[in-house]
């Protein structure tokens, strides 16, 4: 099927527009994270992933969340990316669109799967080894509780994933594994 970009397009676009190597590699767990979920839940795993790749490519440009995704979005439009892989993108930030709400699949675990990204990789910085293999789900879990722990990582976003019947416990395990598998990548 056709999305309008491919993977190795679409990962140059990302390398084109982030120089950060952190958001880079937030960009690509968060591919990996929608494709974990995608199979999960037998959806386009090839469309999942290249929605948790694309989804923060103006970070850099626009971090205020009143704009962010605002570049994006027009970025893809102009590619000819697939519509749904632009809505999803678009509405992972509820703050520059206000009044609007997620309703798919997509938008639920594009906004969950890339919010916990960042408590996984928080609890594998906290570790002396400071690496993922070390992290297991329930210390993803325990470190979900701590409100104070990755306050950047919204818990009322991450709990979306119930919205798409996947109970949390469950989530935090596959987007562990998900981004484990990839730890080399991401330089955890």
């Amino acid at each position: 099927m056709g999305y309008g970009i491919e993977r190795d397009e679409a990962l140059a676009l990302v390398k084109d527009h982030i120089k950060n190597e952190n958001l880079v590699n937030h960009s690509l767990a968060a591919e990996a994270v929608l494709r974990a979920i995608a199979k999960r839940l037998d959806e386009d795993v090839e469309k999942w992933g290249l929605t948790g790749l694309l989804h923060d490519l103006d970070a850099e440009l626009e971090p205020d969340l009143a704009t962010h995704t605002t570049r994006t979005v027009t970025v893809l439009q102009d590619k000819g990316v697939d519509a749904e892989i632009i809505e999803a993108i678009r509405l992972h930030n509820l703050e520059a669109y206000p009044g609007e709400a997620r309703t798919t699949r997509l938008h639920h675990a594009l906004a969950a799967g890339e919010t916990i990204t960042g408590l996984v990789i928080a609890s594998a910085l906290v570790r002396p080894e400071k690496q993922l293999s070390f992290v297991k789900a329930k210390s993803v879990r325990k470190r979900y509780k701590e409100k104070a722990f990755a306050r950047g990582a919204n818990r009322e976003i991450i709990a979306e994933c119930e919205l798409i019947d996947i109970p949390l416990a469950d989530f935090c395990e596959l987007s562990l594994v998900a981004m484990q598998e990839i730890a080399d990548q991401i330089g955890l």
